[in-house]
């Protein structure tokens, strides 16, 4: 029995070729300028900062005969595992806990207040790719102990996965507490959301079988079409992970009138020199690069801001959402007059969101039902008391909140600078 193992150095060369795939790159694409310069610098801080572990217990006491797998007497929802589990003849689990450390999710989120985003994107990505990595690495090691005892590991399942409820977690940290004789070699903590924190960790089921032969003629049981470990011994089938093709990014320009000097209404109807959640430089980029404004016939404008993040699980999937604001006239007080809020239309990493996995009609109705401040004036954002919450996903409304803000201060921060039309006319149209 291996019993329990622990690594609180493992290896996290990620490769190229992963760290592009997460980052949404065709494999034959090759980073340059900004890109290759943040892709190098996120790998440098986290080899110089991060603080990664593996533990793993085995657990010999399954029960695959009934409808849903149990282990250890604590039952598991996923039908999809049981079966697997059921076909292999599976005799044990290797249940096991990856983690990134606590340092990466820190100075991601120190960046994101510092007004960093694109070095908080990247950074987020390379702590989920040291994840996968993490995991690829431990089932190497579980192959090479099972091959020397002439056993088998099957495929790793984790909680979120189609047909596997991410509220599983918490019964998986159970009985690895209930079974671990030592300690963990780092902090994990699961959130009501069914969330791990630090959100770069995973959980993973390793089965393990001694029916070989039945386990070799059935290549959907073989770990080797996503384990991405090059010049594997142990390697059967090729390496089969599916690649992401980059989506083509549109540059959203925010209207960029002249400054109009002299007119009072521009301050009695947007506070000047507001105090906002962000740092002005992430408001100013975004303004640039996210928001799109049109100006109306009648002095109404409509807006378009773009929101880019990662879900706090399932590896960090890319998320774009579009907020879509209508705003009266300046003369009516730049009242709120529609809100909406939809994944973009290139984007299915919403999909991935623990809250979508476990019912997807009530998140998506949240998300488009929340109105927050409609009616109230654009300028109410300035004294709008919000939790602060910069997590990538949509799955509470804190976190919904937070982004609704967001699009709000920029919008806010893009009219007070570039005051378009508040005098006579209406300025050219920016599309």
């Amino acid at each position: 029995m291996m019993n329990e193992f622990i690594d609180i150095k493992p290896d996290v060369n990620v490769s190229e070729a992963e760290y592009k795939r997460l980052l949404g790159y065709p494999s034959d694409y090759e980073l340059e300028d900004k890109a290759r310069e943040l892709a190098d610098w996120a790998r440098l801080w986290y080899n110089e900062n991060g603080k990664p572990w593996i533990y793993a217990v085995q657990i010999d006491k399954l029960n695959a005969s009934n409808e849903n797998l149990i282990i250890s007497d604590i039952e598991l929802s996923s039908k999809r595992l049981r079966n697997q589990f059921a076909e292999a003849e599976t005799d044990s689990a290797m249940l096991t806990i990856v983690s990134a450390g606590k340092e990466c999710e820190e100075k991601a989120h120190q960046l994101w207040i510092e007004g960093k985003p694109d070095e908080y994107f990247f950074l987020e990505i390379y702590g989920s790719a040291v994840v996968e990595h993490l995991v690829m690495t431990a089932g190497f090691r579980f192959c090479d102990w099972a091959e020397k005892n002439n056993m088998m590991v099957l495929p790793h399942y984790s909680p979120g996965y189609p047909g596997w409820k991410v509220e599983d977690q918490e019964k998986i940290l159970q009985l690895i507490e209930h079974n671990k004789t030592q300690d963990l070699p780092g902090e994990i903590h699961l959130l009501e959301s069914g969330m791990l924190k630090p959100k770069k960790s995973m959980l993973a089921l390793f089965g393990i079988t001694k029916n070989i032969s039945k386990v070799r003629n059935l290549k959907e049981l073989i770990p080797c079409e996503s384990c991405s470990l090059a010049n594997c011994q142990y390697r059967r089938v090729p390496y089969k992970n599916p690649r992401r093709q980059i989506e083509d990014t549109r540059k959203l320009q925010s209207g960029n009138g002249e400054s109009l000097n002299g007119n009072e209404k521009i301050e009695s109807v947007l506070t000047q020199n507001a105090k906002y959640t962000v740092s002005q430089k992430a408001l100013q980029k975004w303004s640039d690069e996210r928001l799109q404004l049109n100006f109306m016939n009648d002095n109404s404008i409509e807006a378009k801001f773009r929101y880019e993040g990662t879900t706090c699980s399932n590896m960090g999937r890319k998320l774009e959402f579009d907020y879509k604001i209508k705003l009266s006239s300046p003369d009516e007080g730049y009242k709120i007059t529609g809100l909406n809020c939809n994944p973009s239309d290139s984007d299915d990493g919403y999909k991935y969101m623990c809250e979508y996995i476990k019912n997807p009609e009530e998140l998506m109705n949240n998300i488009k039902n929340e109105k927050p401040l409609f009616g109230k004036s654009l300028n109410d954002i300035v004294n709008w008391e919000r939790q602060f919450s910069p997590d990538g996903c949509f799955c509470n409304p804190e976190s919904r909140n937070h982004k609704w803000g967001l699009a709000f201060e920029v919008l806010h921060y893009t009219l007070v600078k570039y005051h378009p039309e508040l005098v006579s006319g209406s300025p050219d149209k920016k599309e």
